[in-house]
């Protein structure tokens, strides 16, 4: 996020959120991040829907259910770092790491608010197309949140806890009573868990969609 000014003076960055917020329960720290602010680079995302995910063994919808493998080693680090991946072999999606480093679970950011650089999460949503993209919806959704902040296999394991281009700040916490929860979207396993978190009457809020089998 840019330096601000203001009557002539320049104001510090934000900082960033303290690593102990993120040592916490995932289903925790969920409602906790709404209204936070993510920031990567130029673009700045006001977060309005998240998803937690638990422990190995106890939730079935999380990557860590079975143990540490390769591709879910960064959510088994320290917390307040992210975990990206890529899925149906067309998406990424990103997370927040929590709980003490070897404990495994993580936080989906599924939609948000460009609150700065609209400009170029636009140039990012609409690279190779022609179709029209309406800035409620840049990052409405997990994928179209990692494409509007740039992000790939190349930020997993990243740190948001320390001053620099990425981090995630304070932002303007939302109250309880604005927050709504819910079964977490598109999971065969645990789908019954209300760990979906989400700002009520945000437009940027998306759909809920049911897990659908994969049809072979």
């Amino acid at each position: 996020m840019p330096v601000e000014e203001h009557d002539g003076h320049s104001l510090a960055a934000p900082a960033p959120l303290a690593r102990d917020f993120f040592d916490r329960p995932a289903h925790e720290i969920a409602p906790d991040l709404l209204g936070r602010v993510l920031v990567h680079g130029p673009v700045a995302l006001r977060l309005t829907e998240v998803e937690a995910y638990g422990v190995p063994g106890e939730d079935p919808a999380s990557h860590t259910y079975r143990g540490r493998t390769p591709r879910n080693a960064v959510m088994f680090g320290p917390p307040g770092h992210l975990y990206v991946y890529f899925t149906y072999g067309m998406h990424f999606c990103v997370n927040l790491t929590c709980l003490p480093e070897g404990t495994g679970s993580g936080i989906l950011l599924r939609a948000g608010e460009v609150i700065s650089g609209a400009g170029t999460a636009m140039a990012r949503r609409r690279a190779g197309s022609a179709r029209a993209v309406r800035e409620v919806d840049l990052a409405r959704g997990p994928a179209r949140l990692a494409v509007a902040l740039g992000f790939t296999l190349e930020h997993n394991g990243l740190d948001v806890c320390v001053p620099g281009s990425l981090f995630v700040t304070e932002g303007d916490p939302v109250v309880a009573a604005s927050v709504r929860s819910g079964p977490r979207t598109g999971v065969s396993s645990g789908k019954e868990t209300p760990w979906r978190f989400w700002i009520d009457g945000d437009p940027t809020v998306s759909p809920h969609r049911p897990h659908v089998p994969r049809r072979r």
